[in-house]
């Protein structure tokens, strides 16, 4: 298969997938709420108390970037219960019974998967910006933002759907995404700098994929120190694609 084709089968099954938001936006507006209370309660509260150091940034300017990727993992990481939901429709045996290569449909629900996460990540920012929190409006900042949420997206999609076939109910998936999200969370500095953590935390962090899309979007939104952007863009693009492939090579034995 050329790659012209290759592409056009991954854009047809995103936008496919995308079709489906279109008739029911009501996710995006519902997974906010946890989005909310993190910025209105926690940040608010710790903001005032300045309990955690985060230098020339503000509490609330610190968190909202960890906060954003947290909406974002939440999209992504329950990908998998959809997967499980269309093999028990039978959907996922006409997708397979097509010539389309596997790793086309992952990447086309994948892709899918990071951009509902800009749809997420918008309300999020546009509520940022209602509680005053100072952030780089950028246009080439909130691009840049845009496409490591894609990535984002579509790296913990791809977990999700490798863990689908080993866990094969939406019971278990939804249990197995909630027993990771917030571990990987609170394993990041998303609420609070690796350098305030004990060694082994510090460890984990420091494999932890989320960390660097924190690490990147913080540099992009509120402080502008791009000197690990390299670094935080190389870990992310690698946990995306090997994820992807894993993803590809375990998908077909979801059906089996």
């Amino acid at each position: 298969m050329n790659l012209k084709r290759y592409l056009s089968n991954v854009l047809t099954l995103t936008e496919f997938e995308l079709r489906k938001l279109r008739h029911d936006s009501s996710q995006i507006w519902l997974r906010s709420v946890q989005p909310a209370l993190w910025l209105l309660v926690f940040g608010e509260v710790f903001t005032k108390i300045r309990a955690i150091p985060t230098g020339e940034s503000s509490y609330l300017q610190f968190m909202t970037p960890g906060v954003l990727a947290q909406s974002v993992m939440f999209v992504a990481i329950f990908f998998g219960i959809q997967v499980v939901w269309e093999r028990d429709l039978g959907l996922l045996n006409k997708l397979l019974s097509t010539p389309a290569p596997r790793s086309t449909i992952v990447l086309g629900k994948a892709l899918s998967a990071g951009v509902r996460g800009i749809f997420q990540a918008i309300t999020v920012l546009i509520l940022a910006l209602i509680i005053r929190v100072h952030l780089s409006l950028n246009p080439l900042a909130i691009l840049g933002v845009f496409g490591i949420i894609v990535l984002f997206g579509m790296c913990f999609s791809s977990l999700s759907m490798c863990l689908a076939p080993i866990f094969r109910t939406r019971e278990r998936m939804m249990g197995i995404g909630q027993a990771i999200t917030m571990p990987l969370f609170f394993a990041s500095n998303a609420i609070y700098p690796i350098s305030l953590m004990p060694g082994w935390l510090k460890a984990i962090a420091t494999v932890n994929p989320l960390s660097y899309v924190v690490d990147a979007m913080r540099a992009l939104l509120v402080t502008g120190d791009f000197s690990n952007i390299i670094v935080d863009l190389f870990a992310i693009t690698l946990a995306t694609v090997v994820l992807v492939v894993l993803a590809s090579l375990s998908f077909r034995r979801i059906i089996s």
